[in-house]
């Protein structure tokens, strides 16, 4: 199990929102803290992708559900 400082629930929202959601919890945070995001987005994983490699912050985990998938986004 994956310790996580914040949890954030971006089901049902379709993009931008969902990366907009992460970013804002990543200001919430401390460098080396852990998000959960759960999402229901098809394209949350390549928008999450992109921006984690840019930001430099690292995607430690995802899983994939029926309804969505959970993300773990490590800050930098």
């Amino acid at each position: 199990m994956i310790e996580t400082q914040l949890d954030v629930d971006a089901s049902g929202l379709m993009c931008p929102l969902p990366l907009l959601r992460l970013k804002k919890a990543l200001m919430e945070i401390s460098s080396g803290h852990i998000i959960k995001i759960t999402t229901t987005d098809p394209a949350a994983h390549l928008d999450f992708g992109v921006y984690c490699h840019q930001a430099g912050h690292q995607i430690i985990d995802f899983i994939k559900q029926p309804h969505g998938v959970i993300f773990y986004v490590q800050k930098k």
